[in-house]
């Protein structure tokens, strides 16, 4: 049984993946996210047969089920796309404790652990996409820890690319710039000071970044920046300092004195 599995299913780029690969021939598409509506809704508009698990990515339990049903069916995974993801805008003293974990355990330990799982399932032709962001390319000021987890996964990638080329896995890393049309931006924004930065000129849409990057991905693509911006941004960072990068994103977002 051929099947893909997405993480981040009930909205934004998990969305729109999961109706790309309606059109791969799966046998199966494996829903993950925590809103079981959600999933049901999307199910209700993909053809091919799916199987939704409204769960929690961060719990334990998770992946002990994924697991454990992986191990039963011996399916063989084409596709793990790892849509889910979490960030937060503001300084130090405005984001909890709870967001901070959850940027961490979401970002980094369920992406690693979830491709853990599906690497033994997987063979020749199959691929897996993980959804980092352009800001994996610096550090951010007042998206620090966001910023930080999507270069952890972006680093990840890289080097799994390279130990599973032998096997015929394809492993991408999909660097976008701001999406307007995702629930992330105003999740991000709600923080206590959400200001320091303050507009997303130029931010593209979620569809056409799913689309760009899910056709550079099997192509076979490593690091895929699927927009201008994003494209812009690996340039320029690759060949100046970070600290001025750093300085002029808060000189950009009216914080150069601060």
């Amino acid at each position: 049984m051929r099947i893909a599995i997405v993480t981040g299913a009930s909205s934004g780029l998990g969305r729109e993946y999961a109706k790309l690969l309606d059109k791969e021939g799966m046998d199966e598409i494996w829903l993950i996210a925590r809103r079981e509506n959600r999933l049901l809704e999307l199910a209700g508009e993909i053809a091919a047969k799916t199987r939704i698990f409204p769960l929690d990515l961060i719990s334990e339990s998770t992946t002990r089920q994924i697991a454990e049903i992986l191990k039963q069916e011996q399916p063989s995974v084409r596709f793990l796309i790892h849509a889910a993801g979490f960030g937060k805008i503001g300084s130090e003293e405005d984001i909890t404790e709870v967001d901070i974990a959850r940027m961490i355990d979401l970002n980094c330990r369920a992406a690693v652990l979830m491709t853990h799982l599906a690497i033994p399932y997987m063979g020749e032709k199959s691929h897996i996409l993980q959804i980092c962001s352009c800001s994996a390319f610096q550090p951010i000021p007042y998206l620090n820890v966001y910023a930080a987890t999507k270069s952890f996964l972006l680093h990840y990638s890289r080097a799994l690319a390279v130990e599973l080329s032998p096997k015929g896995i394809a492993v991408s890393a999909v660097c976008p710039y701001w999406i307007k049309d995702t629930e992330f931006i105003p999740i991000a924004q709600n923080t206590k000071n959400s200001t320091y930065i303050k507009g997303f000129p130029f931010a593209g849409t979620q569809a056409a970044i799913a689309a760009k990057s899910f056709a550079s991905a099997k192509k076979g693509k490593t690091v895929i920046t699927p927009d201008a911006i994003s494209t812009l941004h690996r340039f320029i960072t690759s060949i100046l300092p970070h600290q001025w990068l750093m300085a002029a994103s808060k000189w950009f977002h009216g914080h150069g004195g601060k």
